[in-house]
């Protein structure tokens, strides 16, 4: 299992963009040739075609070409979406024509870098089964990215060292000092959502005090979600803030479950989304709608759930049977509007940050 993707924050732009490496591509480097009309470029983050453990990337590579006359290329650049965000705004040639992995927090950051949109909406009426896709996935009013990709942000606990936390203010007691792990909410996604999750619960005057509190009580706050993640499995605390899907991963791996329980303090957990989005620039419209029709298509949403230990965007496709009592679901998912993360999020964490580094 790893993290879903990284995500790059207050500095979106700092520096020029990286070199890149073309996954499963053709002489494509820098997107300057195609090897024919009907080749299908995207962009994505390392993690999805090749994560240690499991990863969708090349059985959606192999299906998509099975299904369609089209070859399928990946290309994923060391900065994920920052590079693409650098060359749209340098005028050049962004050499892919999607990207799959965009989440709300990233739609937001690439708005705030650029004058001109780096994606195009979809016309969801000819995207077949986008109809069916859950009104609580979807995070862009413009609809320029359909999600295909869900899980929830929640504290993953060993119940033979700590019960589930009832509350998050309970992360804070005696009960639970020195016992959570934490992944850094300036540079990963399960820190960032988790913080935007307290700030959701304690209120935006009071999240900072409730940090404090939390600090006090010793919670560890790591670089990465797969140091965080690495140090709970090798028994250095007995909670981690992960996914609510992490037993569908156990399941799949043959993990001791009892390291593997989902808790969801006041019945909540934060909701992890992500999706596919159309570059503005591209020259391959119907493809990429093909392409979009793929991923939301019930029996590819099934695999690639699994494989990439979540659950379906689209209310018509569901995981296997033996994996479906392992994907949690929160009674109340938490979730801030488009809207209000791009007025608050650089804020939020910012303000989270100083805090932080003060200590």
């Amino acid at each position: 299992m790893s993290e879903r993707r990284a995500v790059t924050r207050r500095n979106f732009l700092g520096g020029t963009a990286a070199a890149f490496a073309a996954v499963g591509t053709s002489g494509c480097l820098g997107g300057a040739l195609r090897s024919s009309p009907d080749t299908l470029r995207v962009g994505t983050y390392g993690s999805f075609v090749d994560a240690p453990s499991t990863s969708a990337g090349a059985w959606i590579k192999e299906e998509f070409e099975k299904r369609h006359d089209a070859t399928l290329e990946w290309v994923v650049h060391e900065n994920e979406l920052t590079s693409f965000v650098q060359r749209r705004k340098e005028g050049v040639d962004l050499g892919a024509d999607a990207y799959v992995g965009i989440t709300p927090e990233d739609l937001v950051q690439a708005n705030d870098a650029l004058e001109k949109s780096l994606f195009a909406p979809f016309d969801t009426g000819a995207v077949e089964n986008a109809e069916n896709v859950a009104d609580a996935y979807h995070f862009d009013p413009e609809r320029r990215i359909l999600p295909t990709g869900a899980s929830y942000v929640c504290p993953v606990y060993d119940e033979q060292a700590v019960s589930a936390p009832p509350t998050l203010e309970a992360l804070t007691g005696d009960s639970y000092r020195d016992s959570l792990l934490l992944a850094n909410p300036q540079n990963t996604t399960t820190g960032l959502l988790f913080l935007l999750w307290t700030v959701k619960q304690q209120g935006r005057d009071s999240y900072l005090d409730y940090w404090k509190r939390l600090m006090d009580n010793e919670v560890r706050v790591l670089g990465s979600w797969s140091d965080a993640y690495a140090a709970y499995s090798n028994g250095e605390a007995p909670m981690v803030v992960s996914y609510s899907t992490d037993q569908v991963y156990a399941a799949n791996e043959g993990k001791d479950m009892r390291r593997h329980q989902i808790g969801f303090p006041n019945d909540r957990g934060y909701a992890y989304v992500d999706g596919v989005g159309k570059f503005a620039t591209t020259d391959r419209d119907e493809l990429v709608r093909t392409f979009a029709e793929f991923l939301l298509d019930p029996e590819v949403q099934r695999e690639t759930a699994v494989q990439n230990v979540g659950v379906p965007t689209v209310e018509n496709a569901s995981l296997p049977e033996e994996f479906r009592r392992y994907a949690h679901v929160p009674d109340e998912p938490v979730q801030f509007s488009y809207d209000v993360l791009a007025e608050h999020v650089d804020e939020w964490r910012d303000a989270w940050a100083r805090q932080v580094a003060s200590r």
